[in-house]
């Protein structure tokens, strides 16, 4: 017998950070509509400090985190990266270890086409 998604752990959050409120919007309502995330959280106002082409950055970003399925991942980060601002967007995929049975199948029920 198989273990239906929703009461195992095929769930997943993807970190990614976004230039400006309005392109995390953007991204996230693209990622929902296209059911490669059931759902994305958007954080205004974090601050990333990071070296890029041999430069400190200290920068403003929206951090965005991503509810999906391990199923979703490979298309979700092909489509982010077609999406996205950066040439390297950030993306960090995160286990859920557990979640109520309630919420998880709410999220893979919404990563189903109708």
């Amino acid at each position: 017998m198989t273990a239906r998604p929703e009461t195992n752990t095929f769930a997943r959050i993807v970190l990614t950070t976004a230039a400006s409120p309005q392109e995390a919007e953007r991204l996230a309502r693209a990622l929902v509509e296209e059911r490669l995330a059931a759902c994305a959280t958007l954080l205004p106002a974090v601050r990333s400090i990071y070296r890029w082409q041999g430069k400190i950055e200290d920068v403003g970003e929206t951090m965005l985190l991503i509810k999906t399925g391990v199923e979703q991942l490979p298309a979700l980060q092909t489509r982010l990266a077609a999406l996205h601002s950066y040439g390297t967007p950030e993306f960090l995929v995160l286990p859920v270890e557990t979640g109520s049975p309630n919420y998880l199948q709410w999220l893979f029920e919404n990563l189903r086409q109708p």
